[in-house]
């Protein structure tokens, strides 16, 4: 059964910019949220160095634009 809620225009406009494609409903992105805000699941250790190495490169200059990986890929 579906049903009507009243949200503010403000929290509205902020669901409208979490939408992954423009016609995505509402209640996706709201089921979204709920998964993200419930996800239990630790990160790994093996993630979390990953996760420090990439800040790291990111700090330090090493890191590509999109026009530079196109360009590297061939791609247009």
């Amino acid at each position: 059964m579906d049903t009507t809620i009243q949200i503010k225009k403000s929290v509205k406009n902020k669901l409208d910019d979490l939408k992954v494609h423009p016609k995505e409903s509402y209640n996706k992105v709201i089921e979204r949220l709920i998964e993200i805000s419930t996800d239990e699941a630790e990160l790994s250790d093996e993630a979390i160095r990953n996760i420090e190495k990439s800040l790291e490169d990111i700090k330090a200059g090493r890191i590509l634009t999109m026009r530079q990986v196109k360009e590297r890929a061939g791609i247009r």
